[in-house]
């Protein structure tokens, strides 16, 4: 495993690279470019108000996935620096889509802009955020699974061990205090018999990467629905539903300590029973204000000048095309009164 992929030297000493922000990085590149393009193609959204609200999302889910570690792990913390310390661990995903999704809320609400729309497009970037940021997860050796069976295939067992490493003696900018993978770390205050003369942890399942598997399959889920949608909100919805369900499963293979727990379920398995019912009220709720109401109109304001003109274009087209048609239809003598008349005509001579 590689929690540090490379290290930058600076004069006061080396700037270390995490896999896992690596890979939080990359994720947030390959959204960007999702949405920006499909914001444009299938809603026609000024790039401005794609870029912004995108940032602003993506900070405040960091900001709420960081909250939501700290508040299931407050033994851990004891001073400011640790809040900020992510040595000390790091985010909760489901943490950062509550965050992001307010966050995305109260700027289409500011903006006059309808949130679904946006939302779908959005929604299957979820996905690819759990394919690359659960593969920097692997790579440190955290949200790691339970052990795995003496019969376990040896390709599964080979993926499922995590390395001791020691980074304690670096010399970091900030410091450093990073000795053995989590999985590691937990195996040798757990389970001490059995790590005894071990240098790597018990092989475990590799949750990791069956959430990037996961997340591979929620994107595609997303987009294919994306483009045969049949309401707006209709992406938003089942993938949230889809993930919940995946997360509630998931947990009971997982074996990390640091994911709180109350009732006998941890703290995304809660999260997920209560998403569920209100997403699906929200699914009926919307779908129902579509039949009798139609689709949220997105305002020309939040529209792209592309869009824009390409519309009246065809608005323009379509109303000549009409004007046209309705002079046409009074002009011919075949046709309405003017056929009436000549009838008339026709009657009378004969009754002369």
């Amino acid at each position: 495993m590689h929690p540090i992929l490379f290290e930058i030297p600076t004069p006061w000493g080396a700037l270390p690279i995490y896999s896992y922000g690596m890979m939080l990085g990359f994720s947030l590149i390959v959204a960007w470019y999702f949405v920006m393009h499909h914001g444009q193609k299938l809603e026609g959204l000024h790039p401005d108000i794609m870029a912004h609200s995108f940032i602003i999302t993506a900070v405040c889910a960091i900001a709420a996935s960081r909250v939501l570690y700290i508040l299931t792990n407050l033994d851990s913390y004891h001073t400011l620096q640790d809040l900020i310390s992510f040595q000390k661990g790091g985010l909760v995903a489901y943490g950062g889509f509550i965050g992001g999704f307010l966050a995305c809320w109260g700027y289409c609400r500011h903006k006059g802009i309808p949130l679904l729309p946006w939302a779908d497009i959005i929604a299957p970037t979820l996905g690819t955020g759990l394919l690359f940021t659960r593969m920097g997860c692997w790579l440190y050796g955290c949200d790691f699974g339970r052990p795995l069976a003496e019969d376990a295939p040896a390709w599964l067992v080979r993926i499922g061990t995590f390395p001791h490493w020691d980074f304690s003696s670096a010399h970091y900018v900030w410091g450093s205090t990073l000795n053995g993978s989590p999985a590691y770390s937990h195996h040798l205050s757990t389970y001490p018999d059995q790590m005894h003369g071990l240098d790597h942890s018990l092989p475990v399942h590799p949750t990791q990467l069956y959430e990037s598997l996961a997340g591979l399959v929620i994107f595609c889920v997303g987009y294919y629905t994306l483009r045969h949608r049949s309401f707006k909100g209709q992406v938003f919805f089942l993938l949230a539903i889809l993930y919940a369900f995946w997360r509630f499963g998931i947990e009971f293979v997982r074996d990390d300590p640091e994911r709180g727990a109350a009732f006998g379920f941890s703290t995304s398995q809660l999260l997920s029973l209560a998403i569920v019912p209100v997403v699906v009220l929200a699914w009926i709720q919307t779908r129902r204000h579509v039949a009798a109401h139609g689709e949220a109109v997105i305002p020309d304001s939040a529209r792209s000048d592309e869009w824009l003109a390409e519309h009246r274009g065809k608005k323009a087209g379509t109303e000549a095309a009409d004007a046209a048609t309705g002079s046409k239809a009074s002009a011919d003598p075949k046709s309405g009164s003017a056929g009436k008349g000549g009838g008339s005509a026709k009657g009378k001579k004969k009754s002369k």
